[in-house]
């Protein structure tokens, strides 16, 4: 894993050309998609035990969505846990909708006995839950969405990354902060204000803009276990 900087040369991808590079460790060379996501959520924990190495009984709330990207959350749950950090993992919405890759790795967690928070965006006691489930955390994990969003936020969704953005603990995107434009680098109604951003295979176009950095705060860039050409 490398630690981006603007001076330092780098590949950049469009959210199209991620999805294609994806599609090409896949379908092309074979990788099973639940690799690379163990490999993407290992890269994580590594960098949030990394900053957490100071912190007596440190532990970590991380907020899921219901696609891949909260796939790479549960990921990053098993290996905290198995080191010793409290996990407190929270899926933001319908349960029922996660597939794939994803419920894999959140039945593992099941299996070892994990119990998961479930939490409706829609609720409109969101940010005292969100206050409450996050208490005594050193790290807040945003895992809600991925590069592909597009167009603006709903109301629930745009309240939920807000009462996560108001609560004291330091914040790391994974992937990218969820709400952020992955081609426009702008915020689409509201996005998550991440003092460390853990991306995957390359930096995304959006976090060249302007105004980016202020979202992505400092920006890891962690391989999926192959590397472009």
């Amino acid at each position: 894993m490398e630690r981006y900087s603007p001076d330092k040369k780098c590949v950049v991808m469009t959210r199209d050309e991620v999805r294609a590079f994806d599609a090409w460790a896949i379908n092309t060379l074979g990788i099973p998609g639940v690799v690379l996501m163990e490999n993407a959520g290992r890269s994580c924990a590594e960098l949030i035990e990394d900053k957490l190495k100071d912190v007596a009984e440190p532990k970590v709330c991380i907020f899921c969505g219901t696609g891949n990207n909260g796939g790479d959350s549960y990921v990053i749950a098993r290996h905290l846990i198995n080191r010793g950090v409290r996990v407190t993992v929270v899926v933001c919405g319908d349960r029922n909708k996660i597939k794939g890759d994803a419920r894999i790795n959140l039945d593992i967690l099941e299996q070892m006995g994990e119990s998961i928070e479930l939490l409706n965006p829609a609720d409109q006691d969101i940010a005292g839950k969100i206050e409450l489930l996050s208490t005594g955390a050193g790290i807040l994990v945003d895992s809600l969405f991925g590069t592909g969003l597009r167009g603006q936020l709903s109301d629930e969704y745009r309240w939920l990354i807000e009462s996560i953005n108001a609560c004291e603990s330091p914040i790391l995107a994974v992937d990218i902060p969820s709400g952020l434009d992955c081609d426009a680098g702008e915020p689409l109604g509201v996005a998550i204000r991440a003092a460390w951003t853990v991306t995957f295979v390359a930096v995304k176009k959006g976090f060249l803009s302007a105004n980016a950095t202020q979202y992505t705060g400092e920006i890891f860039v962690a391989s999926i276990g192959i590397v472009t050409r």
